[in-house]
């Protein structure tokens, strides 16, 4: 029985899903939409409200000791480069902090939660796994 037992293992050692779930967070901030299993978009979507939140608290402005601490937390707990591809071919690299901080944040400063949605999508054809897409919602 899996009383009081909270979290997905999602078929996966400790250091592998804590690893697993930073880079679909960053994933997530950097492209604002990913494709996932389900389960995975289940597990990760509490980190990523949790995380615009953070964001949101640092937003204060200027670089007090909350802003400061709110940014250190958040990269402590995100990757802090994702590459990306440009429209034109060549890749670029995005600051994942940078953009959670000037640009996501600030998107969500009015809304008091909910940052995210899961669409279903089916199941994909190699393993019948569930799918799911998972996006920042619009504003």
């Amino acid at each position: 029985m899996r009383h009081k037992v909270h979290g997905r293992r999602l078929n996966r050692d400790t250091g592998h899903r804590n690893a697993l779930r930073r880079n679909l967070v960053a994933d997530l901030l950097v492209f604002e939409q990913i494709t996932t299993t389900e389960a995975k978009a289940r597990t990760i979507r509490p980190a990523a409200e949790r995380m615009i939140t953070l964001a949101k608290r640092g937003l204060a402005g200027g670089e007090d000791a909350a802003t400061v601490h709110a940014r250190r937390l958040a990269a402590a707990r995100l990757p802090n480069v994702r590459t990306m591809e440009a429209d034109d071919g060549s890749f670029e690299e995005v600051d994942v902090v940078r953009k959670l901080f000037n640009e996501i944040a600030p998107r969500y400063a009015n809304r008091p939660g909910g940052y995210t949605r899961m669409v279903k999508i089916g199941r994909r054809p190699g393993d019948n796994a569930d799918m799911a897409v998972l996006m920042l919602v619009e504003e």
